[in-house]
């Protein structure tokens, strides 16, 4: 089973990039990360600090998010929000040479949040256009866009495996085919979403997975949900993809859980 450690939401307890060589040390080979700078786009000193701390862990970096604004206060993404287009795609340029120099080929772009005094529909053209720029310029490094519903911000549209699929159907009519479902088990189950049947439908069109249990954005096995089972489906039906794990734990029994190989 290959796990990659979201080091945004997990080691907080240690300075960000600190956390790549923590969860080296804890067993992994691999990690992800949100979006880990204050800007679009970042000064190259940053940059290089970011890469060098997951290079001189010696892990693989699997997956980053798109800037996605300032998500303590409550931004959930960039695509879909309306004066801020040449920011995000400034941001592909800064994500696709990250991505390029450290091998990662997922790229999560949260849609955003519905606007007070824009139309719905404008905003999913905005991001419809967004989407189809950022699969374009990471499609030259083999890389793939993700689309996530999430749970805990009502302004959110995406809330089901649907809402990102009927996305996701218009970027493929429009010409790409490198943008594909983020199936986030803990978001898809706390919007009430039937994720074994997604699951059945879907799972070898995943472009990625990531868990947490519920009730509580904890570890497997701190509440109700059958992730093992549904790993182990989607795995059966064709996802070869990592496992990331995205939920909320202190540091010394985050992982205690989990298999895995030595490090």
């Amino acid at each position: 089973m290959t796990y990659t450690v979201n080091c945004s939401i997990l080691l907080t307890e240690l300075p960000l990039l600190d956390r790549p060589a923590a969860a080296k040390a804890a067993g992994f080979a691999a990690v992800e990360f949100w979006w880990p700078f204050a800007s679009s786009v970042p000064a190259d000193a940053e940059i290089d600090t970011f890469e060098r701390a997951i290079t001189d862990a010696g892990v693989q970096l699997t997956g980053l998010n798109f800037n996605a604004g300032d998500m303590p206060a409550g931004d959930r993404g960039l695509v879909s929000w309306i004066g801020r287009e040449q920011e995000f795609k400034d941001n592909i340029a800064v994500v696709a040479g990250i991505g390029e120099r450290l091998g990662c080929k997922a790229f999560n772009a949260l849609y955003g949040n519905r606007q007070d005094g824009q139309s719905a529909a404008a905003q999913d053209e905005l991001a419809v256009a967004n989407l189809v720029a950022a699969a374009q310029g990471v499609a030259a490094i083999g890389g793939t866009v993700l689309l996530e519903p999430v749970s805990g911000t009502p302004a959110y549209p995406l809330k089901t495996a649907a809402d990102a699929l009927a996305v996701i159907a218009r970027t493929e009519a429009a010409g790409v085919s490198n943008v594909k479902l983020l199936a986030d088990f803990y978001h898809l189950a706390v919007n009430g979403d039937d994720v074994a049947a997604v699951i059945e439908q879907h799972a070898k069109d995943f472009g990625h997975i990531q868990i947490a249990d519920n009730p509580g954005r904890g570890a497997p096995g701190t509440g109700e949900l059958p992730l093992g089972e549904w790993i182990t489906r989607s795995r059966d039906l064709g996802y070869a993809g990592a496992i990331g794990l995205e939920y909320k734990a202190p540091a010394a029994d985050a992982f205690t859980w989990a298999i895995r190989q030595p490090a």
